[in-house]
């Protein structure tokens, strides 16, 4: 079957936030833009980023700046963020989302007209901007809306299979459509990563099937070094009852809102233990906390809006302690503001909408009269393509990354809310770099010869007549992933990991697809196995080598910090023989001025 061959100045890959903004932007500086997207327009995982975007635009409380922004992202990220990306995060956000709004974004309004915003885990200030909690559904609809008129061709349902090159410079990627398998040859002068995370690597995540962690190992085999992949994120509530939706966000707006948790014994636990870092911040008494939620400015934050890392893990002792609830959980409780609020029922289907209808129609609670079962699950990776903070740009001449698959900005734990601004900040930078690159350094010619063992590499499954069940394997990689890499490792256990991830990628190699290359879901997984395989070695030996906790990254063998691996950033290289490097490189950024911003800020 030939190929359909296409041409384009910049090749957008993935169609979320990032991915849109970038390939708007490329669009406005005079590029012609081609966007794929793994899935349908419309469908990338931004939708679940519900409860906000955070931005330090001051309408609830003018005390809030971008210094102060800048200061909550370095401590949440435990200052392993590269501190050039963060400051620029934190300047720019608020800029962006008056941009979504003039663009058609509906925000919630204060009573004086100004965009709402909400308290969020880890935010010294309410600082989230949101559309009741479908805030990353809105920031979809504004960004397809405006993005459709900018001339950009857009394939849907389309997989990219590998980068080409020209040298060292990214020239084009094969891909292939999943409807038909018909191959797709994009010839362009610049590339944009934004395919998101690897939460499929994993077996609870919130993360929807198409994030197999493409994006990293696209990049990871053509040369770009992957950074800080140690650190993926285990959101504290997720669903844990039914099991068919075990896993599902909930978001963490129901606690912005004054949601509460509580172990089985009816204790809100979360008043023990609080890090002595936020003792100044965090309320000790539930009064005062109710006080912040209902926005008084004095008050200090109730504990359950401390960071996810701490949160998460407070929740895993409760139910390793036997105080869980009935299937494995915590009980996150909204319905209790009934205590402050005359019109509570009013105010929970108001403020969080999608919440009470999802767990009324998928676990069959109201939670304005009952509470929520919520746990753990796998939720954003925090690791990516290591990029230039200033133009996005890898150590790949030509190929620039964004979102959730560019590494950097949220160091050793992101907080709430500063995943969609990152999106809107980075992938306008991504796409205007990208634009003048292509610009700037001419054409490229593609490697036919390199496309057709592309080619001939992902039609092998289709033509073995044994071999084993991608599906059996990627099964067997997240029991892997989720058993010796989750919230709690050891050095045994990930040092298991790795053996058993060589191991299954040898298997990988032979495995065979039943059928041809019309809707053929088992075709599929053969393909993604390479990458899932890619992004958890990344994840297991970056692991093994941070013998600390830190952040997301908890070792039950190193349960302290180490004053050394504070101040260093892993990177993962592929070697030329095939096999992955894991070194430790100073952290980027680091200024004196910068410092200075920090203990300004407290």
């Amino acid at each position: 079957m030939p190929w359909q061959t296409r041409e384009c100045d910049v090749l957008v890959i993935g169609a979320g936030g990032a991915g849109l903004r970038a390939a708007i932007e490329a669009s406005a500086e005079g590029a012609s833009v081609t966007v794929l997207s793994k899935s349908l327009l419309g469908k990338a995982h931004t939708v679940m980023a519900e409860g906000g975007m955070a931005a330090s635009m001051g309408n609830v409380d003018d005390r809030d700046n971008w210094r102060v922004h800048f200061s909550d992202t370095l401590r949440g990220g435990q200052y392993l963020n590269n501190w050039r990306m963060a400051e620029i995060h934190a300047q720019q956000a608020a800029d962006r989302v008056r941009e979504l709004e003039a663009w058609g974004a509906i925000f919630d309004r204060t009573k004086e007209g100004r965009i709402l915003q909400r308290n969020f885990g880890g935010h010294k200030y309410p600082r989230l901007a949101h559309v009741g909690d479908r805030t990353g559904l809105e920031m979809i609809r504004t960004l397809q809306d405006h993005g459709i008129h900018q001339g950009i061709d857009f394939l849907m349902e389309t997989t990219v299979l590998e980068i080409i090159k020209d040298g060292d410079r990214v020239s084009g990627v094969l891909a292939y459509d999943r409807e038909r398998g018909r191959l797709h040859l994009v010839h362009a002068k610049a590339i944009v990563m934004a395919t998101g995370g690897i939460g499929r690597a994993f077996k609870v995540t919130s993360n929807s099937w198409e994030y197999t962690g493409d994006g990293h190992a696209l990049a990871y085999r053509a040369g770009a070094e992957l950074v800080d992949m140690e650190f993926v994120q285990f959101h504290p509530t997720g669903m844990v009852w039914p099991p068919s939706v075990r896993g599902i966000l909930v978001t963490e707006g129901v606690r912005g809102e004054g949601g509460i948790l509580k172990n089985s014994e009816g204790k809100r636990f979360m008043f023990d233990d609080i890090p002595p870092l936020y003792t100044d911040q965090t309320a000790d008494s539930e009064e005062e906390g109710w006080r912040y939620v209902t926005g008084d400015k004095e008050a200090r934050r109730p504990p359950e809006l401390l960071t996810r890392d701490h949160v998460a893990r407070k929740i895993v002792k409760e139910v390793k302690a036997g105080r869980g609830s009935p299937h494995g959980g915590a009980f996150l409780d909204i319905a209790w503001i009934k205590e402050h609020l005359s019109d509570a029922e009013g105010h929970i289907r108001k403020k969080l909408p999608s919440m009470y209808h999802q767990f009324k129609e998928l676990a069959g609670v109201d939670i304005t009269k009952e509470a929520m079962e919520v746990g753990p699950t796998t939720h954003y990776v925090m690791g990516g393509i290591k990029v230039d903070a200033e133009t996005q740009m890898s150590c790949v001449p030509g190929l620039f990354a964004c979102g959730e698959c560019g590494g950097g900005l949220h160091g050793a734990n992101r907080l709430g809310g500063n995943s969609l601004s990152d999106l809107v900040v980075f992938g306008r930078i991504a796409g205007a770099s990208a634009a003048k690159f292509a610009s700037e350094h001419g054409d490229t010619s593609i490697n036919e010869d390199a496309a057709s063992d592309i080619e001939a590499a992902a039609l092998a499954p289709l033509e073995r007549s044994s071999g084993e069940s991608p599906y059996a394997i990627q099964y067997e990689l997240q029991d892997v992933m989720q058993d010796l890499v989750g919230i709690a490792r050891t050095q045994p256990e990930l040092e298991q990991a790795v053996e058993r991830i060589a191991d299954l990628s040898r298997r990988a190699a032979t495995t065979s697809a039943v059928g041809n290359r019309e809707y053929n879901p088992g075709w599929h997984t053969a393909l993604d196995l390479p990458n899932l395989l890619a992004v958890s070695e990344a994840v297991a030996r970056s692991a093994a080598g941070r013998r600390e906790s830190r952040g997301a990254h908890s070792r039950v063998d190193h349960p302290e910090k180490d004053e050394q691996l504070g101040t260093v950033n892993t990177v993962v290289r592929r070697l030329d023989d095939d096999s992955m490097e894991m070194a430790h490189v100073p952290v980027v950024g680091v200024t004196e001025e910068r410092q200075a911003i920090v203990k300004e800020m407290g």
